[in-house]
């Protein structure tokens, strides 16, 4: 969990101490904002963290996939699969 007391520092505070600051990093496993000016700029994880949440990300997406196909029926957005497979055919070059 984010915490914003502890996970927000500016960009001098890891030029000052990078070895701590990712020593920090992999063990609260928590993603830290940098800022410049004040202002966030930039995310910071461990890779490990940061693998996990990819893995997550691509789990999202194969639920995703069949609930926009599923839309796109319901909402017309589809033709007929002879009608498709002679387009490829046509655009290829495939003969029957």
């Amino acid at each position: 969990m984010f915490d914003i007391t502890k996970d927000i520092h500016s960009v001098t505070t890891l030029r000052r101490n990078p070895g701590q600051f990712i020593k920090q990093l992999k063990k609260n496993k928590r993603a830290v904002v940098l800022t410049v000016k004040g202002k966030a700029e930039a995310v910071v994880q461990d890779a490990e963290s940061y693998q996990r949440l990819l893995d997550i990300v691509a789990r999202a997406d194969v639920h995703e996939a069949p609930r926009q196909g599923l839309d796109d029926v319901a909402l017309g957005r589809t033709r007929p699969a002879g009608e498709v497979f002679n387009e490829i055919r046509e655009r290829h070059g495939i003969p029957r």
